[in-house]
C-alpha cells in the first residue's frame, strides 16, 4: 500500500513537497524518478517483499508506480510468466511483468486493488489503470500544457497553484451527497474511472480510455438458483478471498469484528488460516454497542480480541479529519471510521474489513420492497405521506414506512436520492442543472436494462454509493494513519459471482443477505446471524445540537458559502428549527452543510 503522483511538464514542480503530503500514505520509503518531461513519485508502506520491493520499479523501457495489493500474484508468476527472471518476490514486479507480456488482457487475471501507472519510454507514454470496485484512488489534473496526478487531492492541490472551484460540482454534491464517477470539486481535475485503462500521449497529452471491466456484464448472466450449489460456491470463493488476503502479507494481518455476519464471516474463516488473529471490536459513546455480539465470535474462534473503548473529541477533530478527504465529504460515518482506524493502526498495519458485502449481497433494508415488487403497490398510497408526521427515530417501523412511501412513484435521481441519502429530498428544490442530467441519464439508462429491479439498485449501489463514498471513506481513513484495509467481499472472483445469483438468494421474503446468512449458519452464533444491518450509525443529531452546535452556527449564519447553492432564507429556518421536518434529517443537511464549509475555508 502506497501513494504515488507524478507530472508532465510541471517544471520546477516541488517534489519534496509531494512526497509530505503524501507521507502518511507511505511513511517506510520515498522515491522519485526523472525521465526528459517526466517525473514519477512513490511512497511506500511496506507490506510485500519489505526488504526489495521499492518504487519506481524499472524493467527495460518500462517502469511502474503503483499502489495496492496484487493478492494472486505468485499464482501469476508460477502460470503466466515462467519466461522471466525475478529479482524480488514484490507484486509489483508481477504485475509490470504482466503488463509487458499481456497488456490489456491481463486485467482478468488480477485479484486485487490498484491504482498504478506505468512508463512506457519507448512508446512515450503513460499507462492508468484502477481496479475494478475502485478500492484505490487515482486524480488527475489535466490543460492543453501540462498532467498532473496522485493519490489523493489534497496532492493535486499542492502541485497545482491556483486550482479552480467548479461550482457546478458543488452544487451537484449539495443534492446527491457526492460527486458523480469521475467528477471533482475542481475544474481539469477528474478521478479516473474504477475498471477503466487509460493511455496518455507524453507529447501530445491525447488521452484515451477503454473499459476493462463492467459488473453490468455478470448481472446479465444466466442465474444460479439452487441454495446447496450456491452456497458451497460461496464458501470456496470466500475462502480463496480471505486466504489470499492473509498470506499476501510479510506483516500481521488483523481484522475488524462487529456484530454483524459480514466481518463473522471473514474472521470465521481467517481463522482456520492464521493462528492468534487479531480482531477488533469498537465502543464509542452514542454509538450502538456490539461488542457483546463481536465476543461471541471472538470467543469461537479463539482471537485475540481487542475491545477498543474511544471516546470522540469531535470539536477539535472534526475538521482535521474532513479535510483529509480534499473534497466536501458528507458521510458522517467517516468520523468513527477515522477514530477506530486510528486504535487499530497501535496493533497491525493490515485489516480485513466487510466492505461491498451489502452493495453485492442485499444487505440494506431499502431492497426488500424492490425485490417483493412492492414500489409500484406503494405508490398508490404515496400522497398519504403529506399528511402524516414526521418520523424521528431513523431506526423504527414508521420511518422505514416513510420512507418507502417517499421512495415510491419516483425514477431517476429522485428516486435514487429518496432512496439512499434522503437528504434534500422532498425538502427543498434545486434547480435543473446538467450535472443532475448526467446522473440522471446514468441512472435512467440502468432502469432500462434487461435485469431484475433488485439487479439494477445493486448496480447503481456499487456504481454510486459504494465507489464514491464507501470506499473512498475507508481508503482516507485508513490511510491517514498508513494503515491498510483488504477487501474480501471486493475479490475478483465474488464480483463476478455475486451478480450471477438469484434474487430470491438475496433478498427472501424480509431477509436481506439471505445467502450470506445461511452460510453464516454454518460459522457463527446464531444470535449473530438474525441481526439488522447498522453499520456505523452515528450520533448525528446529538452531534449537531451538542457537540458541534457553536461550530455550525458560527459558520452558517452569516456569510456562508452555502448560501452560493441553497437558499439563505431556508438555512436561517433551518438553524432555528423552522423547517417542518424530522430531527435526523435536520442534522443531515447541516451536516452536509457544514462539511461544505470546512472544505471551502481551506481554500
Amino acid at each position: 500500500m502506497c501513494a504515488i503522483a507524478g507530472t508532465i511538464n510541471f517544471g520546477e514542480l516541488d517534489i519534496e513537497a509531494m512526497k509530505q503530503i503524501l507521507y502518511h500514505r507511505g511513511p517506510d520509503r520515498q522515491n522519485s524518478f526523472k525521465y526528459n518531461n517526466i517525473n514519477l513519485i512513490h511512497t511506500r508502506l511496506s507490506i510485500q517483499d519489505i526488504d526489495n520491493g521499492h518504487q519506481p520499479f524499472i524493467y527495460g523501457d518500462f517502469v511502474i508506480i503503483f499502489n495496492g495489493e496484487i493478492y494472486n500474484h505468485i499464482e501469476l508468476r508460477k502460470k503466466y510468466l515462467q519466461d522471466f527472471t525475478f529479482t524480488t518476490n514484490s507484486d509489483t514486479q508481477t504485475l509490470l511483468y504482466m503488463y509487458i507480456k499481456y497488456k490489456n488482457k491481463m486485467f482478468d487475471m488480477l485479484d486485487g486493488m490498484f491504482a498504478f501507472v506505468i512508463l512506457d519510454k519507448k512508446e512515450n507514454r503513460l499507462v492508468f489503470a484502477r481496479d475494478r470496485a475502485g478500492k484505490k484512488p487515482l486524480y488527475l489534473y489535466k490543460d492543453n500544457e501540462k498532467v498532473l496526478f496522485a493519490s489523493e487531492l489534497n496532492a493535486v492541490r499542492v502541485g497545482v497553484d491556483n486550482l479552480e472551484i467548479d461550482e457546478d460540482e458543488i452544487y451537484s454534491y449539495m443534492r446527491n451527497g457526492f460527486f458523480f464517477k469521475t467528477n471533482t470539486p475542481y475544474k481539469d481535475v477528474s478521478e479516473l474511472e474504477a475498471g477503466y485503462i487509460y493511455e496518455l500521449d507524453c507529447k501530445t497529452l491525447e488521452l484515451q480510455k477503454e473499459k476493462y471491466f463492467d459488473i453490468l456484464d455478470f448481472y446479465k448472466k444466466d442465474k444460479i438458483s439452487d441454495l446447496k450449489s450456491a452456497k458451497s460456491s460461496l464458501d470456496d470463493i470466500l475462502h480463496k478471498s480471505i486466504k489470499d488476503r492473509l498470506l499476501s502479507s510479510d506483516l500481521e494481518v488483523g481484522a475488524f469484528l462487529s456484530g454483524g455476519i459480514d466481518s463473522g464471516l471473514i474472521v470465521a474463516i481467517a481463522s482456520k488460516y492464521t493462528s492468534n488473529l487479531k480482531t477488533f471490536t469498537v465502543k464509542f459513546d452514542g454509538i450502538f454497542d456490539e461488542s457483546q455480539l463481536a465476543k461471541l465470535t471472538a470467543k469461537k474462534y479463539n482471537t485475540q480480541h481487542y475491545e477498543l473503548d474511544i471516546s470522540i473529541d469531535l470539536k477539535n477533530d472534526v475538521e482535521k479529519i474532513l479535510l483529509n478527504y480534499g473534497e466536501p465529504f458528507m458521510d458522517s460515518s467517516a468520523i468513527p471510521s477515522y477514530y477506530v482506524s486510528k486504535e487499530a493502526k497501535k496493533y497491525v498495519t493490515v485489516v480485513l474489513n466487510g466492505d461491498g458485502a451489502d452493495e453485492l449481497f442485499g444487505g440494506y433494508r431499502r431492497y426488500i420492497p424492490i425485490a417483493n415488487s412492492l414500489l409500484g403497490i406503494v405508490s398508490y398510497f404515496s400522497y398519504i405521506r403529506k399528511i402524516l408526521p414526521k418520523p424521528h427515530k431513523k431506526q423504527s417501523l414508521y420511518n422505514y414506512i416513510y420512507r418507502l412511501l417517499a421512495m415510491s412513484g419516483k425514477r431517476g435521481i429522485s428516486f435514487y436520492n429518496s432512496a439512499t441519502n434522503d437528504i434534500f429530498e422532498d425538502i427543498y428544490s434545486f434547480d435543473g442543472s446538467v450535472l443532475f442530467e448526467e446522473i440522471d441519464h446514468f441512472l435512467r439508462g440502468v432502469e432500462n436494462e434487461k435485469i431484475s429491479s433488485l439487479s439494477k439498485m445493486l448496480y447503481m449501489d456499487f456504481n454510486l454509493i459504494l465507489q464514491s463514498d464507501l470506499l473512498k471513506k475507508m481508503d482516507i481513513a485508513t490511510m491517514a494513519h498508513s494503515l491498510e484495509g483488504r477487501s474480501p467481499f471486493l475479490s475478483k472472483y465474488l464480483l463476478e459471482f455475486a451478480p450471477t445469483l438469484a434474487d430470491r438468494l438475496k433478498i427472501k421474503g424480509m431477509t436481506t443477505k439471505y445467502l450470506l446468512r445461511e452460510l453464516a449458519k454454518n460459522y457463527l452464533p446464531l444470535e449473530l446471524i438474525c441481526q439488522p444491518k447498522r453499520g456505523f450509525e452515528v450520533p448525528l443529531k446529538k452531534w449537531i445540537e451538542n457537540d458541534l452546535k457553536e461550530n455550525i452556527f458560527d459558520s452558517l449564519f452569516k456569510n456562508s458559502y452555502s448560501e452560493n447553492f441553497i437558499d439563505r432564507t431556508f438555512i436561517l429556518d433551518l438553524l432555528e428549527k423552522k423547517v417542518n421536518i424530522s430531527d435526523e434529517k435536520r442534522a443531515k443537511i447541516l451536516w452536509t452543510l457544514y462539511s461544505l464549509e470546512i472544505w471551502k475555508r481551506d481554500q
